[in-house]
């Protein structure tokens, strides 16, 4: 078909997914004037054969995304130089960026998102002058953007989230005038978002979250008149919310949360009459909540974690403000504050005097109120000197109030960690002592023991505060279900049994708080992070910064007096009740103990993006069971189950049956356990031998089976039916 121009396969069912589902690719080669080849959607397997690289010279629309191709992209591609349209989208592409892409002169489009993809991205990208969206989304990306990216003057489209790209985002992004989307979130870039991101004045979505950005939020967003979507969360900026703000006039959904920004929420937002979606939860908020426009709707604004402030609708259940910052009196409380402030001026001197005298004596105080006498002592310098000096190579990882770093105290010791608190982010302090207090008052095996504690002075004179714990050599379960792409993921893959030995141990641990402590304890912040593995892959709950002492007398609610901060936990694992001002219970343990479980099992992060409101991991989860339980299932936990049945194939039929009726009932708990209402959750010492029963059916040594198990987990108040 020699006067052949188009080809459009798109959306059926050709491939087979075997390598020779491509041939037919080499017989285009005859096609001299083929213009278009469209072939997406149909799961080809395979290679993209090097044939490619001989199709007609006036090819302009190449199509191949959404198959299941595999293997590196071939350089021969870049002879194809009238390309404007490349798409290899939804495959399995791995190896680097080829540089030669830089060649395709005209293309207009180039889309490789969600492939395996490494390595950098080529400076020869830069070339790509004419080119108007990039999309290299969900790959494993590292190194930074190149600085020769700022050539390409007409992009409208840069899709670079969900690799492991890292550096400052350049002050050049200001040189594309005509960019429409940008998305750098789930990187891991670093330093702030530069001033001139507002000269993007056809600007219509910015998505930075879930990187390490830092300082304060530039007021010159405010110049993109444009923008309907900004989402900054899960970063570290400071400072308060930009007044400038109030000109974006169009802004539908604006995301702050979880970053250090402090100071009093802008009137002028509540005149934002199209914003729809407000979150500035998890920062460090005070001040009186405006009851106008999007604050008049509950269903459209978090709050939470912000435990300075007041006010609001009803429906918010904040306390109510103090006349001294009401708004009728505001003009007195303007004059009387600088007054006021001459007086503590004047007595500065003074304070310092006695401050710095009495420093050394109170924090060792300190240290002997919150962990008592029975605890080795250790001083700064014996840190210093343990984790030499804290240097990086000894990092292990940081949270939400300290790092984390190796160390050993004495030669021929045990290693241990020491968690060393940032004093300077608000509530370290405080978190400190709750940290300590509920360490000192629980004893279980699965929970991560605390050595010691240091409460002194740095050799600057500042406060200084450290927890002193054992080290996990095997770290965290976060690690082991998300490895980083420079982790081989072989080394860092767990069985079904590993698991399920984990999940067990973790429900142990809450019901020992819940139930067997002199005050029972909601830990508040469940998720892997905060799970640790010991050298025998035991797990240890650890993180009590957050945690809560419930009232004797009313274990579900916290009446009664705490020694933490205001309620806090992680999106995606907090207790839906907490963010409408509902009580600390131990059912908010127990629903971050189910979406933990349901990560365990499918491998996927609660903030994974292709969650929503709609579908969140919970009814991913609930819909697919038990059909199709393992179509969702993390596919790496049963490697080592398939290992074991090829070598037994008589009784291969027999263990698959088991294995999926272990995961659908794994699954049944995790999804009774993260159900929106508390009331209808399972009760931990349920879970436990729920759990307890899934493991003897499934080693094969449980004397009633399969009937039991599923009598144990169909069982009134368990909702698993």
């Amino acid at each position: 078909m020699k006067d052949l121009w188009r080809l459009n396969l798109v959306e059926n069912n050709l491939g087979s997914g075997d390598a020779s589902d491509l041939r037919f690719i080499d017989s285009l080669t005859n096609c001299s004037k083929l213009e278009i080849l469209g072939f997406n959607e149909n799961g080809f397997g395979g290679v993209l054969p090097t044939s490619i690289a001989n199709l007609s010279s006036h090819l302009n629309t190449l199509a191949a995304g959404e198959n299941q191709l595999v293997g590196p992209i071939p350089v021969g591609i870049s002879n194809l130089v009238n390309l404007n349209t490349l798409g290899l989208e939804g495959n399995f592409f791995s190896g680097v960026l080829p540089f030669e892409i830089g060649k395709l002169r005209n293309l207009e489009r180039v889309s490789f998102g969600i492939n395996k993809l490494s390595g950098p991205i080529p400076e020869s990208i830069g070339n790509l002058t004419q080119i108007f969206e990039i999309y290299l989304y969900q790959n494993n990306l590292n190194g930074t953007i190149p600085s020769s990216i700022e050539n390409i003057r007409g992009l409208q489209t840069l899709d670079l989230s969900h690799n492991f790209l890292t550096g400052p985002i350049p002050k050049t992004v200001g040189l594309f005038s005509t960019l429409t989307f940008m998305y750098l979130a789930h990187n891991a870039f670093i330093g702030v978002l530069p001033l001139e991101i507002g000269k993007l004045n056809n600007l219509q979505e910015l998505d930075v979250s879930e990187n390490k950005l830092s300082g304060h939020i530039p007021s010159t967003l405010g110049n993109c008149l444009k923008l309907e979507g900004l989402f900054l969360e899960g970063n570290m900026f400071q400072g308060s919310i930009p007044p400038s703000f109030s000109s974006l006039k169009g802004i539908e959904s604006l995301d702050l949360s979880r970053n250090n920004l402090f100071g009093q929420i802008p009137e002028n937002l509540a005149a934002l009459r199209f914003l729809k979606n407000l979150n500035l939860s998890f920062n460090n908020l005070a001040g009186e909540v405006p009851l106008q426009g999007v604050f008049g709707n509950l269903s459209t604004i978090s709050l939470v974690g912000n435990r300075g402030l007041c006010g609001g609708i009803a429906e918010m259940r904040l306390p109510a403000c103090p006349m001294s910052i009401k708004k009728e009196n505001r003009l007195g409380f303007n004059i009387i504050v600088p007054i006021a402030c001459i007086i503590p001026c004047l007595l500065v001197v003074l304070f310092l005097v006695v401050y710095l005298r009495k420093r050394k004596q109170k924090t060792k105080s300190l240290a002997q109120q919150v962990i008592g006498d029975n605890f080795l002592r250790v001083s700064y310098d014996q840190l210093v000197n343990a984790t030499g000096g804290f240097s990086s190579s000894n990092f292990i990882g940081a949270g939400s109030f300290g790092t984390v770093y190796k160390g050993i105290l004495h030669e021929n010791e045990k290693a241990i960690a020491v968690k060393v608190l940032n004093l300077e982010q608000r509530g370290a302090s405080k978190s400190f002592v709750a940290e300590c207090e509920a360490l000192r008052k629980t004893r279980h095996k699965n929970l991560l023991k605390i050595i010691t504690v240091c409460s002194s002075v740095n050799h600057a004179g500042e406060d200084f505060k450290a927890l002193v714990f054992e080290y996990m050599p095997n770290g965290s379960l976060e690690k082991w279900l998300h490895p980083g792409e420079d982790t081989p993921q072989q080394e860092w893959n767990m069985s079904l049994s590993q698991r399920l030995n984990i999940a067990i141990d973790v429900a142990c641990a809450l019901e020992y708080l819940h139930r067997r402590c002199e005050t029972p304890i909601v830990h508040c912040d469940l998720k892997p992070s905060n799970v640790l593995l010991d050298e025998d892959m035991i797990a240890h709950v650890g993180d009590f910064g957050l945690a809560k002492f419930l009232t004797i007398n009313n274990s579900n609610s916290d009446g009664g007096q705490t020694n933490s901060l205001a309620i806090k936990g992680s999106i995606g694992y907090v207790a839906p009740e907490y963010g409408t001002g509902g009580r600390t219970s131990t059912e908010g343990d127990v629903y971050s103990y189910g979406i933990l479980l349901l990560e365990m099992l499918t491998g996927k992060r609660p903030t994974n993006g292709m969650f929503t409101i709609r579908q969140s991991l919970h009814e991913f989860c609930k819909v697919a069971l038990p059909e199709r339980v393992m179509e969702i299932v993390d596919p790496r936990m049963l490697l080592e189950e398939a290992n074991e049945v090829e070598k037994d194939t008589q009784n291969e039929r027999i263990r698959q049956a088991k294995i999926r009726e272990c995961l659908v009932s794994l699954m049944r708990i995790g999804i009774a356990c993260s159900e929106e209402s508390p009331g209808k959750r399972m009760n931990v010492k349920d879970v436990i031998i729920g759990l307890m029963t899934i493991k003897e059916v499934f080693l094969g040594v449980g004397i009633h089976g399969k009937r039991q198990m599923r009598m144990r987990l169909t069982g009134e108040g368990t909702s698993l039916e």
